[in-house]
């Protein structure tokens, strides 16, 4: 029994990747998306690289759009920023939970070099630690229940 999600986030460059590249390392079952409310051109190089270091490659991954996914049906749709959070019910798609998991966005950090790559590792291991709370009691939980 495959869990399908769906992660908003509004340039589906960073955290909205993470989390996505997080929820398949914890379970090859789960189906799971990503997408942008207005997304940019590529994924942000330092969330590449950030994610490169827990061990999960993002390199082969783009963005998208969420229009790609409004008539398809999810389990989840978790949006990962407040603006995506704020246009999440315009999703049409057949969901049956929507969740808000917020996270600053790293992107917006200024600073060295190293100052910015601190800013996006603290916030992928936000990133690792809460989408595993919620795996965890939303599907690992329930799934060993089941059986």
């Amino acid at each position: 029994m495959y869990k399908r999600i769906l992660i908003l986030c509004t340039g589906n460059s960073c955290r909205s990747q993470m989390a996505e590249g997080f929820l398949k390392s914890f379970d090859q079952e789960l189906v799971v998306y990503s997408a942008g409310t207005n997304p940019v051109q590529q994924i942000h190089p330092f969330a590449v690289k950030v994610m490169a270091e827990a061990g999960i490659d993002l390199s082969e991954q783009y963005t998208k759009n969420v229009n790609q996914f409004i008539h398809k049906s999810f389990d989840y749709v978790i949006t990962v920023c407040d603006n995506a959070k704020d246009e999440c019910p315009l999703f049409m798609g057949n969901v049956k939970n929507k969740l808000h998991i917020g996270f600053e966005d790293p992107a917006g950090v200024t600073g060295t070099e190293e100052e910015i790559l601190s800013a996006f590792r603290m916030t992928r291991d936000r990133i690792k630690n809460e989408f595993y709370k919620f795996y965890k009691s939303e599907i690992k939980d329930k799934k060993e229940s089941v059986v």
